[in-house]
């Protein structure tokens, strides 16, 4: 059976306390300012047990227009509400405020509890109950109970039970998405215990000793202890009103309107998307950018409305928002709100969250009305596909797609299974559920093939362009960024749309050619560094001597070193092929005569300056022909067949 919770609504002294305290037992109003003023300021808890034996949660919130604050607080997470309606007094302007919010949040079973009717003579409260069903036409209360009752004599009350017990029957069980959220209405402290939080478990379980986060602050603490109608339990559940005993924790730390979860599976967010409806009977239009007072949970921030299709919205317009806020929240995908205006506070209109976690929008695009119109409207797996698109480059992962779709794991599971079959989305890691969309995927990869095509027509006589300039130019971190970009090139390899060789990627297609006048210039090159024999000049003073085509130079000296007519032997020296295998010979044949040499030796044999002989002596090192034992040099081939000498 589902725990539900209900709540009272009305006009300030239209009798919501008095009538929670004869079907409970409970005085709900504990402060002593209460008392003294005989009004409720502060939210109210109690339980009630239903003639059939089901017990209900009940939260009474007070009824003056100054703590409306504290009844949208109070009535987050209830399942069916009692408005209460005086009959010596009739509808009053928190009754009709308090009726729209619990529409705005959702709320869609009650029935009219009309008090005080100790007061009235028989026919003004007959004219008082036509009153009220006209009022309650086309609102999700019309046709429901309005039963007579007093608190002061008793009378009625055996009815109101009963439909109570027949209105909570009627409660169809909304889905839950499986995270535990608490969102807390209550905080004090307890002797002998510590801090204690109460609030109305809007989904999921908790169990005694699991570790919880505290948002939006981030701080984790452990459950010593959880009540649930007063009595002490192991595991509450979604439904119940529930007191969490925390360890460890400062009263001062926490506040109304703070969420308890399990660590990493809420976010907080200065942004949320959201579909808005203005009330009807909203004084004035609302205006993009206004600011606004948000309640959603049981938390109050300010915030402003950024209308996406248009500058204002009329009274009983709807549409498309980003909520822009003051303070971070922590909600879901689903997730109601009520808006009151700044000044004069008064309640103007309110919605659903449709993501949770967006980014800033440009307003009016056709692709983000079409976002907000799958967020809103579309099946799971479409919202799903939506929030993976938003996504990007940076992908989603299993809890956060939980947020931003309000879909439980289990179910959220099966649909990126088929997404993945149809190759609708790409799965990053199966650890974590680190998901890409596949049309950003496909979009990647389009970019990578774009980027080289521009690459080769910039610089045709270069064999490609280096993986971590690649990388950097497409935006992509490290991390994540890096494994799917290696993935992306990957699968390009498979295609054979690319080449990967080492640290440089080129089209396949991609070959160097030179521009008219280029083989004269690369054959004028060529001559000069093998005149120039084991003296070459550096590859500074090539680009001096051809200061006028130094772009051409330096791809030039850039090709013919890759097509390997051309050695590179320092940052500075390159020599002619031939020169330098005409070197190698020499050299060998001295080592093989004399089994060693220094570089004076090496000085003899070449007749060059020390600018040559450590570079080439060095390289010839490098390319195993040599190996240097102290300041000598001996042959390799040699030490490999008689070891050292």
């Amino acid at each position: 059976m589902k725990h539900l919770v209900m709540g009272t609504a009305g006009h300030v002294d239209h009798g919501k306390t008095a009538l929670v305290k004869w079907l409970t037992g409970v005085d709900t109003d504990r402060l002593k300012e209460e008392k003294e003023r005989g009004i409720t300021i502060e939210l109210g808890f109690a339980s009630l047990k239903l003639p059939g034996g089901r017990i209900l949660g009940m939260v009474d919130v007070p009824g003056h227009e100054r703590f409306v604050r504290n009844m949208v607080a109070g009535a987050a997470g209830i399942d069916l509400v009692a408005l209460v309606i005086a009959a010596d007094e009739g509808i009053m302007p928190q009754t009709r405020e308090h009726l729209q919010i619990c529409t705005l949040l959702g709320i869609r079973k009650g029935l009219v509890a009309l008090t005080k009717t100790d007061l009235v003579e028989k026919e003004w409260l007959d004219l008082i109950r036509e009153e009220i069903r006209e009022f309650l036409r086309g609102t999700f209360l019309d046709g429901s109970p309005v039963v007579p009752v007093s608190a002061l004599t008793g009378a009625g009350m055996p009815d109101l039970l009963a439909n109570i017990e027949r209105v909570a029957e009627g409660v169809e069980a909304e889905s839950d998405v499986g995270l535990f959220r608490l969102p807390v209405d209550r905080v004090f402290t307890m002797k002998g215990f510590g801090t204690v939080v109460t609030g109305t478990l809007m989904s999921g379980a908790v169990a005694a000793g699991e570790e919880i986060e505290i948002c939006p602050l981030g701080v984790r603490s452990r459950v010593r202890g959880i009540q649930v109608h007063n009595q002490a339990v192991e595991k509450a559940e979604a439904g119940q009103r529930t007191a969490i005993n925390l360890q460890g924790m400062e009263r001062e730390m926490i506040e109304r309107g703070y969420v308890l979860a399990r660590p990493g599976t809420l976010f907080p967010s200065s942004r949320l998307d959201c579909v808005y409806r203005h009330l009807s009977g909203a004084s004035r239009k609302l205006k993009s950018r206004c600011l606004i007072r948000l309640h959603t949970g049981t938390g109050e921030v300010m915030a402003r409305v950024i209308l996406i299709e248009r500058e204002e919205l009329d009274p009983g317009g709807e549409g498309y928002a980003q909520l822009v806020l003051e303070t971070p929240l922590a909600v879901v995908a689903g997730d109601r709100f009520v808006i009151r205006s700044y000044s004069p506070v008064t309640t103007v209109g309110g919605g659903v969250i449709v993501d949770p976690l967006p980014a800033k929008h440009k307003r009016s695009s056709t692709g983000v009305l079409d976002e907000f119109r799958r967020l809103e409207g579309g099946g799971e797996a479409e919202r799903v596909a939506a929030v993976l698109a938003r996504s990007g480059m940076g992908g989603s992962n299993g809890p956060s797609l939980i947020v931003r779709t309000g879909i439980r794991e289990k179910e959220l599971g099966k649909i990126l299974e088929g997404m993945f079959a149809r190759k609708e989305a790409v799965l990053l890691d199966r650890e974590e559920l680190k998901v890409l969309s596949r049309p950003v995927y496909d979009g990647l990869q389009e970019a990578i093939l774009r980027e080289l095509q521009e690459y080769h027509g910039r610089f045709p006589l270069k064999e490609g362009l280096s993986r971590e300039e690649l990388r950097t130019m497409l935006g992509l971190g490290d991390g994540m960024g890096q494994k799917i970009f290696g993935m992306a090139l990957r699968e390009l390899e498979k295609k054979e749309a690319i080449l990967a060789e080492k640290e440089s990627i080129r089209l396949r297609g991609h070959q160097v050619r030179l521009k008219a006048g280029m083989e004269d210039l690369r054959g004028r090159l060529s001559q000069i560094y093998r005149e120039a024999g084991l003296a070459p000049p550096t590859a500074r003073e090539i680009l001096e001597r051809f200061s006028d085509r130094n772009r051409e130079m330096a791809s030039l000296l850039q090709v013919m070193i890759r097509e390997g007519e051309l050695v590179r032997i320092s940052e500075e020296l390159n020599f002619h092929r031939d020169v330098l295998e005409s070197l190698r010979d020499d050299y060998r044949k001295l080592l093989l005569r004399e089994g060693e040499a220094t570089p004076a030796r090496f000085k003899e044999l070449t007749g060059l300056s020390r600018k040559f002989i450590i570079p080439l002596m060095e390289y010839f090192d490098a390319t195993k022909l040599t190996m240097r034992t102290g300041d000598r040099r001996i042959l390799r081939e040699r030490q490999g067949k008689d070891g050292l000498r």
